[in-house]
Order: C-alpha cells, then structure tokens, then sequence
C-alpha cells in the first residue's frame, strides 16, 4: 500500500534498500504523470523505492498566474501513485519545504532561464530549481524523473545538479499525449470545447515542423548519395517535394535552410489558430539547441528542440518535440 507522508524526517525513517527514484509533482497527477511513475518504478526495480511528491510550489508563479486555480486532488493523487508503482507520497506543506517562510537565499538559474519560458515568466524558474533542490535534499534519491514537455526545466535542473555537484541521475521521459495529439497537462481541464479545439493548433504546429525536418532531412541523405550538383538537383525534383525543387541546388549541398524551413513550418499553424474563435495567442515558438536553449541557426547539426508556448482564453499551454539536424555533406 502506498503510504501517505507529510515530512521528510517521516521519509527518512523509512527502511531503504536500493534504489530511491523520486519523481516531483503539483498534484492533478494523470497519466502524464503515471507514466512518469511507471518509469521510476522500472529504474528503481523491485527492490528499490519510487517517492511521488506533491507540492504546489508558490515561487514559480508569476503575478496574476493561476496558484490560486491550481487543482488540489491529494485523494486522488495518491490513487494514481499508487496504482503506477509508487511506494510513498510525500505531500508537504510550505511550513515543511519553507520553514519561516519564502526562503532568502535562492537558486539562480542563470542566462538559460531569462529564455523562452524565463522571458515569459520572470523569476519562474529560480523558483522551480529551488524547490527542485530543496526537494532532491529532502527525498535523498539516486535518480529523479521529469516530462520532456518541460524540456527547458529538464535542461535547467540538469545544469543545476551538474554545476552544483548533487550526483543525482535526471532522467527525462517523452511527452504523453492525449489521442487528439494534446500533451497531457494538468491546466487542459481549464479548456473549454471550443478552446481545446484551438489549443490543438500546438500539437499541429509542431507535427508539421517535425514532418518538414523529416522531408528536409530525407533529401540531404539523397542528396549524399548523387555525385554531381546537376544530377543532385534531378534526383531532387524526381522527389515531388515542391519546396526543395524552388532551389533544389541549394538542398541538394545542404545549403542553409533546414532549420528556418521547421520554423516556417509550424508558425504558418499557429498564424492560423490566430485566426479562429477562440483565438490562439502565440507567445514564442522556438527552435533552439538544447544545451542552453538559444536560437539554432541553418547550419546547426545535433539534437535541438521545436518549442512553443500560446494562451487559449485563460489558460497558457507549452508543447515541445525533439528533432535530431544530420551533419551536411
């Protein structure tokens, strides 16, 4: 049976044997967050233990952003933890994570989080690495897993636990989405019918970046295979592919151009869910180097992420897919 805490010192009592996987909630857990679960549950092994935390963290939320509104659901909470593998819920109050209140000394995030979601959100994630930190203290885990649709936290906290030497394993685990293509977040039951239908323009925006990168990609590696520039253009034509064929000399070398063709990709969707009604209403769609989340430029090859963050009515959603830029030829 999945036990209830509510202090550290509670956790610390416990019998430990293996391997301790935490993985660190706001409550609202759905399969999102299962899967999550589930994962730590196979990382720690049947001897080890996988420690759900639920906390409703007040120093990552912004002036006039939804704590408030922020759904608290500890019963069910601990019926989803349990039933995916977790052997504790550690749900602490403020007074727990923050005796004599907002703590003085802080976590900076430094240039990485005045980024993207940083530059949205001020002060937002110094506030998630110092409860990050203050939580990996508390749970004393080997290992700590997050969602990849927050790829700039992932970034962040493995920065943090790097630069501060915590030896702690991050491990990130891939988006779950809804059967509609929506990643699964605690704030979509905030959506009305006719703003969900537009909140999918994220998901869509994001699908036709990565179905671009692949396109893009498919002919630098035909390109390789053809010797001669001319005969490179031909074989690029002989593709169907109507973009590449407007200048098939310059995909054919692997000219500048990929990554700027992803970006145009997935902002002619979302220009478009501007239009409807309800309308989206874009923050920042990005396609940056995951090291450090600034901007990749056409000639870039590793992994990057294709991120984007709107508002439908009054809720704000984030989405993000990972792409992988080949080296040219």
């Amino acid at each position: 049976m999945t036990a209830l805490l509510r202090t550290a010192d509670a956790l610390h009592a416990r019998a430990r044997a293996g391997r301790r996987a935490v993985v660190m909630t706001m409550g609202a857990l759905h399969e999102g967050h299962a899967t999550l679960i589930r994962a730590a549950r196979d990382l720690a092994g049947a001897d080890g233990e996988v420690v759900v935390t639920v906390f409703v963290n007040p120093l990552q939320f912004g002036a006039g952003e939804d704590l408030d509104r922020y759904p608290r659901t500890l019963d069910s909470d601990l019926e989803i933890a349990g039933r995916s593998g977790a052997d504790v819920v550690l749900a602490p109050s403020a007074d727990e994570v923050y005796p004599g209140g907002a703590p003085q000394v802080r976590i900076s995030a430094g240039p990485m989080g005045d980024r993207l979601e940083g530059a949205s959100r001020p002060g937002h994630f110094d506030g998630v690495l110092t409860v990050v930190g203050k939580l990996l203290h508390l749970t004393r885990p080997d290992a700590a897993l997050f969602g990849q649709k927050d790829a700039q936290q992932v970034a962040l906290v493995r920065r943090m636990v790097r630069d501060l030497d915590f030896g702690i394993d991050i491990v990130a685990v891939p988006t779950v989405r809804e059967p509609d293509g929506l990643a699964l977040s605690s704030r979509n039951r905030f959506l009305s019918t006719d703003e969900r239908r537009t909140a999918l323009a994220l998901s869509r925006a994001l699908f036709a970046g990565r179905d671009r990168h692949a396109a893009q990609e498919a002919l630098r590696a035909r390109a390789r295979e053809t010797h001669a520039t001319h005969a490179r253009a031909e074989a690029l034509g002989a593709l169907g592919e109507p973009r590449a064929a407007a200048d098939a000399h310059a995909v054919a070398t692997a000219a500048p151009g990929t990554a700027s063709a992803v970006r145009t990709a997935a902002r002619q969707v979302l220009d478009e869910a501007a239009r409807l009604d309800p309308p989206l209403a874009l923050d920042y769609v990005a396609l940056v180097d995951p090291a450090d989340f600034t901007e990749i430029g056409d000639g870039f090859t590793g992994e990057a992420v294709l991120a984007v963050a709107a508002r439908v009515g009054a809720t704000r959603l984030i989405d993000n897919l990972p792409l992988t830029f080949g080296a040219a030829s």
